[in-house]
């Protein structure tokens, strides 16, 4: 049986889903949801950490809960970040399922992507991201071998970058990034919640090494309608 805070959290949450409460606007005072929900101020308090947490509000000293805008997800165009470090925001919302994995020899197009010989294995990973229950993100990743010797199923569920970093020392410097916007394939319906969609974003990352070798191909299925790609810019 979950506790009361839980069913609270969920409720609130589903409000916010749902746009009964609007992004911008205040959650109730403490007190309020106390009464609203029949519960102590203990546990509207949990409530509302996990909501934090989750990335749903900020609290504000002084001035209340703030309901964030949860429809949307930034992605940085020009920064070079792991799914998991963009879903440290979301807490609990963000799940990765692990759909396809193994070694394979070099198709002829990611020869030419990845320029390896034809008989230099390369690590294939598909991973399906969800967020709030929705299959919203296809990651399709390559890495040649040679460079990352060792992967799991359990690595890629986590975080790869944080495997390659902290256990191999690799240092990933930079991506060249290409997005463009296309027709979902048969692929992308099969693993996707894609009905009444009828474009996808497709975000192609070159990444490379410190001394400027590339070792990972990386194309990026988004489904159009979570998803902000954002950049700072400066006139010179």
């Amino acid at each position: 049986m979950r506790n009361k805070y839980m069913k609270i959290q969920e409720d609130l949450a589903e409000h916010i889903r749902k746009g009964r409460i609007k992004p911008g606007d205040l959650l109730p005072s403490e007190n309020e949801l106390c009464e609203t929900y029949s519960a102590s101020r203990e546990t509207i308090r949990k409530a509302l950490k996990m909501l934090a947490e989750d990335g749903y509000i900020h609290k504000v000293q002084g001035k209340g809960s703030i309901v964030l805008d949860v429809s949307k997800f930034d992605f940085p165009i020009s920064g070079l970040v792991s799914f998991k470090e963009v879903s440290k925001k979301m807490g609990h919302r963000a799940k990765t399922i692990v759909q396809q994995f193994g070694k394979i020899l070099p198709t002829p197009e990611l020869k030419s992507i990845i320029q390896v010989a034809e008989d230099d294995e390369l690590w294939e990973v598909y991973r399906i991201r969800e967020i709030d229950g929705e299959k919203i993100i296809l990651d399709k990743d390559y890495l040649v071998k040679k460079v990352v010797p060792y992967l799991t199923k359990e690595i890629c569920e986590n975080s790869i970058y944080e495997f390659l970093e902290g256990e191999l020392g690799l240092t990933i410097s930079f991506a060249k990034k290409e997005i463009t916007m296309e027709e979902p394939t048969e692929e992308d319906r099969n693993f996707l919640d894609l009905d009444g969609f009828h474009s996808i974003v497709v975000v192609k990352n070159f990444v490379y090494l410190d001394d400027a070798s590339m070792f990972q191909y990386t194309e990026s299925r988004h489904r159009p309608d979570k998803f902000r790609f954002v950049d700072f810019a400066r006139r010179k």
